[in-house]
């Protein structure tokens, strides 16, 4: 995997009075045993991806706790293992990435919160929403409304959202409904610390297991019982949940100074408003503020008597609540409206409709709503001058830059064996013509970028295929389907294959194996052949056994077979679904596991080759085909050495890992022999230092060079 947590993982140890000191993810590790969690399970994804990474590395600890851990096959597997908790007093949690990977829990989390539960039901959420986002933008807080499921957003604090998991647990039973917690990027990865508790091993284990099945007609998502589960939902759950929020002081209330104005904002974006505050001298370091703040940390469902009591006697509040819709603001409108309260709520007219809320979008908020609520005691004018300080900063950031910034957009890593696949489809698209590329999720989701630009369309993870029919019905060519083995494990394979073969889909299926879900850091999938505790499974063998019979492998890295492959895909006369395998490991994954090997060889006096790429500087022309066909980040320019030609040559930096791709695109596009390749040596044997002396002889014998 890309991060390895197995020296941390003695952090999940620690007990009664000890001081964790680490990482967020950590942290929220450590919060499910202390609360006593029976079974884990989930699915990779941005910014709770190394959650599973930790549990996986902390297999021995939760043996013996007697917690089950499971790498589920996709988001809707992880929900439907919470199905434990349905009947049983049963702790259970479940982690993806949000939203995209709760709308592909939908069903099962649909017939969750139907049923209820009887054990503690947590799933922990990647609330991947901004600029640093991968996917769509959109919030959890809809499904929670939806659903009736209660949405804890945590202040950013380790004591606080590892006291709050425990909290969710005991909710979640007190009200008989899942609760989702949320955590964004910054409290994933961010460090601090907080006083342990001891592990608490889980009451039913299998250490000790259940004895007899419970059955439960009312607990099952089948009418009459789903119209009793709605009425349950209203006139029991959500009556005890409030209760349970108010009497356990799960929001948070800072009290200041300049009462007739406050804040209310989602415990997720605590940090940011008191930052903002501080730089309006409006707070301190530590936390202490002058305007009252009010943290939902519970975000859904929202407490009345709470919120119209911090409101009370206030003339104006500011509900600082990130991206749309405005959800927050219209519960708060209509809360206060209820209580007969004139308090003015202000939230998008000083603050971004959407977006994510930097630091520099809350405090311009701020100082908007500070200037039109006119609270006694602030210094206006001060304030402002802050903001025009920082607005002045930016201006003169960009005087600095003085014109627009080159693009840089993401690609393939340095060798990743993606990339050939790609130059491999642009070759054969100079002889079939344009093709329409329905993509999929994954690392080669950038080949819809420069310099490639292939891909039309991308609809789901595992569901580049199933997107497809709908344009090669009414195409007057084969329509090319990519997906990567992560996604094809994930969906691709009952969604798309099964469903093309079924239907008689006459289209191509690229399937990118590179030996991980990569994207996410490297985690293990059925395929992977780095699992040495089994045999991998064929992804050859499992489309066989959906019933394609037109099925070509190669190694991605070779280029010409690539695109003979594709081209025979594109023009030949059987019809059907046609898939091709182009198998690769991810450059990244084979760097980390060859690079120790490699120190322990030279430690030991033995002989290690490395091979790299150059250009002949020449011969080399600038045409520059090469770096359009290829966009390796270590190939890249120089200075034409030669004064009487202009353009700069091709040049391959010393990131080149000497995947050979860049010598295979000039030969395939026959484009020039410039690309040379070269075998360093190390700790050379006597047969490597006489081949070196011949050549050094011979070469320039044959040049005519004395």
């Amino acid at each position: 995997m890309e991060r390895s947590y197995a020296k941390e993982i003695a952090l999940l140890r620690l007990g009664e009075g000890e001081m964790f000191e680490g990482e967020g993810i950590l942290a929220i590790a450590k919060g499910l045993l202390q609360a006593g969690v029976s079974y884990v399970g989930g699915y990779q994804g941005a910014p709770v991806s190394h959650l599973m990474d930790v549990f996986a590395d902390a297999r021995g600890l939760l043996g013996e706790l007697g917690v089950h851990f499971e790498s589920c096959a996709n988001e809707a597997a992880a929900a439907a293992l919470l199905g434990a908790s349905i009947n049983y007093p049963l702790r259970g949690a479940a982690v993806w990435k949000s939203t995209v990977g709760t709308n592909v829990a939908s069903d099962a989390l649909s017939n969750l919160a139907s049923a209820g539960v009887v054990g503690g039901t947590v799933i922990i959420l990647g609330e991947d929403y901004g600029q640093g986002a991968s996917i769509i933008q959109e919030r959890t807080h809809a499904f929670a409304m939806k659903s009736q499921m209660w949405l804890i957003d945590p202040r950013p604090d380790h004591a606080r959202f590892v006291d709050l998991i425990d909290e969710a647990f005991a909710l979640s039973e007190a009200s008989s409904t899942p609760v989702m917690m949320e955590f964004r990027i910054r409290a994933c990865h961010m460090h601090g610390r907080f006083a342990c508790k001891d592990n608490r091993p889980p009451a039913v284990s299998h250490h000790s297991p259940l004895r007899e099945p419970v059955y439960d007609y009312g607990r099952i998502c089948l009418p009459p019982s789903t119209y009793a589960q709605e009425k349950h939902k209203i006139e029991v759950r959500l009556p005890a949940a409030l209760d349970f929020i108010r009497k356990r002081g799960l929001n948070e209330i800072f009290p200041g100074r300049h009462d007739d104005i406050g804040i209310v904002v989602q415990g997720g974006l605590y940090n940011t408003v008191v930052r903002a505050l501080q730089q309006l001298d409006l707070a301190d370091a530590f936390g202490g503020t002058d305007v009252p703040i009010m943290v939902l940390n519970v975000t859904y469902p929202l407490v009345p008597d709470e919120v119209s009591d911090f409101c009370a006697g206030k003339r104006a509040v500011l509900l600082v609540e990130e991206g749309q819709p405005d959800y927050l603001e219209q519960a708060l409108n209509a809360i206060l409206r209820r209580a007969g309260s004139d308090t003015a709520v202000v939230g998008k007219a000083v603050l971004p409709m959407a977006g994510e809320y930097t630091a520099e979008a809350v405090l311009t908020g701020v100082v908007r709503f500070l200037e039109g609520s006119l609270p006694k005691g602030v210094d206006l004018t001060a304030a402002i001058r802050v903001l025009d300080r920082v607005v002045a900063a930016k201006s003169r950031a960009a005087d600095l830059i003085s014109g627009e910034l080159p693009r840089r957009p993401p690609g393939f890593c340095t060798g990743c064996p993606e990339r050939p696949v790609f130059s491999a489809m642009k070759l054969v698209e100079r002889e079939v013509g344009k093709v329409h590329v329905s993509a999929d999720i994954g690392c080669h989701s950038f080949s819809t970028l420069e310099p490639f630009n292939l891909g039309n369309t991308i609809l789901g993870y595992g569901l580049g295929l199933s997107g497809a029919p709908g344009v090669g019905a009414n195409f007057d060519r084969r329509v090319v389907s990519v997906m990567g083995d992560g996604g094809f494990w994930h969906n691709g394979l009952t969604s798309g294959v099964a469903g093309a073969v079924f239907n008689d889909t006459d289209g191509v299926l690229l399937i990118v194996e590179n030996g991980y879900t990569s994207a996410t850091g490297q985690q293990h999938i059925p395929s992977s052949e780095a699992r040495r505790d089994r045999s991998p499974v064929s992804i050859e063998r499992a489309v066989r056994a959906m019933g394609v019979r037109w099925v070509r492998t190669a190694r991605s890295y070779d280029l010409g077979r690539m695109r003979k492959i594709l081209r025979e895909a594109m023009t030949t006369a059987e019809k059907g679904l046609k898939v091709i395998v182009a198998r690769g490991e991810c450059q990244l994954a084979r760097q980390r596991r060859i690079k120790p090997l490699t120190r322990r060889r030279l430690a030991a006096g033995q002989r290690v080759v490395r091979t790299r790429y150059g250009v002949d500087e020449s011969v080399c022309t600038g045409d520059h085909s090469c770096i359009r066909l290829s966009g390796c980040p270590s190939l890249t320019l120089k200075d034409n050495p030669d004064p009487l030609r202009r353009d700069p040559i091709a040049h391959v930096n010393d990131d080149c890992v000497g995947c050979g791709l860049c010598g295979e695109v000039a030969d395939a596009a026959r484009l020039c022999p410039s690309f040379y390749r070269a075998d360093v040596i190390r700790n050379p044997g006597w047969w490597d230092r006489l081949r070196d002396g011949l050549r050094n002889r011979l070469v320039p014998a044959l040049r005519g060079v004395e």
